[in-house]
């Protein structure tokens, strides 16, 4: 998870208006090659979804992109001007799959030290607090929540951050089907209010329910990027559902 206290504020752009673009990212581990020339743009109030089976170099990508792993080549640029390792804190906020901290810390606490830093007012906290479901686990401590429950907290923690964009591994892992529609209602939300959401998805029904574009991403390559209907022209099938669409592409 990347956090600052000292955000630099990058003014909203309008809809549709490319904000980042990932221009040929490669990394190998070895003689393994886990990104090979990724290349797709972010917009703004974007809900992007980067799909792919495990292995595809998803987690390494996100990775790349917020600076945790360094790039063996490409770069990440911000309206077409390099964004550099210390300025992607400013812009991106990261949220791994399965991040678990402050483990003897109570929820409670955590949110509000996380309001604090960033200058939210009381009435924000409740209404994040509100809109994730967190009410019944706030006095608890952090390491005795469920999988789901600590999952809430930390989309919580994200949504209390400045960043215009957030990247999200995996965002609804251990939630049910009634939970994750309300958790695509709220990051839904969160994109219309202007910022730019990447969510690393490897159920294909619930990247196909949230997520506005696609990026196909196999082997390391990326094997497609649009709209369900461009994909679907791409791939040659004009009905055809994001699975069938990823398998002709793949």
């Amino acid at each position: 998870m990347a956090a600052s206290p000292a955000i630099t504020r990058f003014p909203q752009a309008k809809p549709a208006t490319a904000l980042m673009q990932i221009a040929g990212l490669s990394k190998c581990y070895g003689e393994q090659r886990a990104l090979a020339g990724v290349s797709f743009e972010i917009r703004a109030n974007d809900v992007l979804g980067l799909i792919g089976p495990n292995g595809a170099g998803k987690t390494t990508l996100l990775e790349t992109i917020a600076g945790i792993l360094p790039a063996d080549a490409g770069e990440v640029l911000w309206r077409r001007a390099p964004l550099s390792q210390d300025r992607r804190r400013d812009a991106i906020f990261y949220l791994p799959d399965g991040l678990r901290p402050w483990e003897d810390e109570f929820v409670l606490r955590v949110l509000k030290f996380f309001a604090a830093v960033y200058g939210h007012e009381q009435s924000h906290v409740i209404e994040t607090i509100r809109s994730v479901g967190l009410s019944p686990v706030l006095t608890k401590r952090i390491g005795t929540l469920s999988k789901g429950y600590a999952r809430r907290l930390m989309l919580a923690l994200a949504l209390l951050t400045p960043q215009p964009v957030l990247l999200m591994d995996e965002p609804f892992d251990g939630f049910d089907l009634r939970q994750t529609r309300e958790i695509m209602n709220v990051l839904r939300s969160v994109a219309s209010q202007g910022r730019s959401l990447v969510l690393a998805i490897h159920q294909l029904i619930d990247a196909e329910r949230v997520c506005e574009r696609f990026i196909l991403l196999a082997d390391g390559q990326v094997r497609g990027v649009g709209t369900l209907g461009e994909l679907r022209v791409r791939a040659g099938r004009a009905s055809a559902g994001l699975e069938e669409i990823f398998l002709a592409l793949t």
